[in-house]
């Protein structure tokens, strides 16, 4: 398997010592909120280079889905 992270050659002792040194700047209350926000980022990022073209049209089939389940349960 290849790493993308082959050139920074981490392993779980550093791995470890970096989460550990981000909870303690960020704190056990904002990591959530700090990691919620660093994917939008990465799905915005994403989306603006075009690398989600289907995801758009993914939505909508869901919205569609959901609209008509809950007209027939009615």
């Amino acid at each position: 398997m290849l790493n993308s992270f082959g050139f920074l050659d981490l392993g779980t002792p550093e791995l470890l010592i970096i989460l550990a040194i981000v909870l303690l700047l960020f704190g056990g209350k904002k990591l959530p909120q700090l990691s919620r926000s660093l994917g939008e980022s990465m799905h915005e990022l994403r989306k603006g280079m075009g690398g989600d073209l289907n995801d758009d049209a993914n939505k909508t089939e869901t919205k569609e889905a959901t609209s008509n389940t809950t007209k027939t349960a009615e």
